[in-house]
């Protein structure tokens, strides 16, 4: 695999273009604050998905095949992975009594980039100096981490899956960089594939990232991505989703929204309440959804239970 990176080719397809004003009046219709009590307003759109979500989930089990959808520890620099994570050998069995003989390592990662599979909580994000519900960011987030919208408020996140495979229903290896997904695309996709997002759903774009770095190696994704229009956001609001996730970071980029770089996460954050699952690796469930031939499954997402934490590693599992 080439080490160059691999641009997408010349012209983007990541418009229409929205001016700062179409996108604040987005915000304000898709503005999901004061829906819940004080006390459990950090966990945004999770406050929604209950145990009957769960059990819905749990009844699509079939054949019992799990599938993880975390990228492995990447450890190694590329364009995509400027700040690599961290992982040594702390002890070689060497530091303590004979036997038994003990190994150890330490891991570490400046996760909120393009290469570590993470979740986004609700204090990752703010526009203009506000949190989700409304909460100035200056004064819920410091030095010490988050007072509000934690990672640790969101415990286990366990609902039904959505995979939107938009290259199998177009046809294609994968999305070139700078690809919008549109709100006709959902409904293409779930025409195509035979599902429907509804309430409470976790809804997972696959774009090929992964089948594309891997044929054409790695390029840097805060230059160019396929993602999320944010004319796709009021129908997924609409639809009541409380997770979205990617194989790159849900938007697309470059941002087809004057002075905002991350208007998905804006949307979805900060409006709407709902966490993103960030650089999945969906290559191993488009196959075993394919094999199958459905696209809903049973998604278990156990972030790490980080006091102050804007976000976690993970490794998510989908189960069939």
């Amino acid at each position: 695999m080439s080490s160059d990176p691999a641009p997408p080719p010349a012209g983007h397809g990541n418009g229409p273009a929205v001016s700062r004003a179409e996108f604040d009046a987005l915000f304000a219709s898709v503005r999901a604050w004061g829906r819940w009590p004080a006390g459990a307003a950090d966990r945004g759109a999770w406050n929604g998905v209950g145990p009957e979500h769960v059990r819905r989930a749990a009844a699509l089990v079939r054949s019992g095949t799990a599938v993880p959808l975390g990228r492995p520890w990447d450890t190694r620099p590329a364009p995509d992975n400027p700040r690599p994570a961290l992982h040594y050998m702390s002890d070689l069995g060497d530091v303590e009594a004979a036997e038994p003989s003990a190994y150890k390592d330490f891991l570490g990662a400046d996760y909120h980039g393009k290469a570590v599979t993470h979740l986004d909580a609700l204090s990752h994000m703010a526009y203009r100096g506000q949190l989700y519900d409304g909460r100035a960011a200056r004064e819920a987030v410091g030095a010490g981490g988050a007072r509000f919208g934690a990672v640790g408020a969101l415990g286990p996140l366990v609902t039904r899956g959505v995979l939107l495979d938009l290259p199998a229903v177009l046809g294609a290896d994968w999305l070139e960089p700078d690809r919008a997904v549109h709100a006709r695309d959902v409904t293409r996709a779930e025409r195509a594939l035979g599902v429907t997002v509804s309430d409470g759903d976790a809804v997972l774009l696959r774009t090929g990232r992964f089948r594309r770095r891997g044929a054409c190696g790695p390029w840097d994704p805060a230059e160019a991505s396929a993602g999320w229009h944010v004319d796709a956001v009021p129908l997924l609001a609409g639809r009541r989703v409380a997770l979205l996730g990617c194989d790159g970071d849900s938007d697309v980029r470059p941002s087809p929204v004057e002075g905002v770089h991350s208007p998905v996460h804006t949307l979805a954050i900060t409006a709407m309440g709902v966490p993103l699952l960030d650089n999945l690796d969906l290559e191993a469930l488009s196959a075993a959804c394919g094999e199958a031939g459905r696209y809903a499954f049973l998604l278990v997402v156990t972030p790490l239970n980080v006091p102050g934490g804007t976000g976690s590693p993970v490794n998510p599992v989908a189960v069939l």
